[in-house]
């Protein structure tokens, strides 16, 4: 199954860092989400861009996790021309993961 499929995503940008939120739709696929979606995964995942650390934050109380990704923009984003890899579009893409 894909991510879109039980969770949604937030996202943001600074700098050279990418900000992707995951918060699922029932809070009860929480627990399947902090299992199946690790830093190494979305690092793994986005290893064409990623170039630093991915770090997970798991907000349990929110029932949501949020990945910051080092290095991942390019340049950052008023600097890259890869106006794909910003924003809205890195959150849209981890959505498509398979878990």
């Amino acid at each position: 199954m894909k991510l879109r499929e039980i969770a949604h995503s937030r996202t943001g940008d600074k700098g050279e860092i990418s900000n992707i939120s995951l918060i699922p739709y029932d809070e009860k696929d929480y627990g399947l989400l902090k299992e199946k979606v690790t830093p190494e995964k979305v690092k793994s995942y986005f290893s064409e861009i990623c170039h630093g650390e991915v770090v997970r934050y798991e907000l349990d109380g929110l029932k949501a996790l949020n990945f910051v990704l080092d290095k991942t923009l390019g340049g950052g984003v008023t600097r890259s021309l890869a106006i794909d890899r910003h924003g809205k579009a890195l959150g849209t893409a981890l959505l498509e993961m398979e878990i």
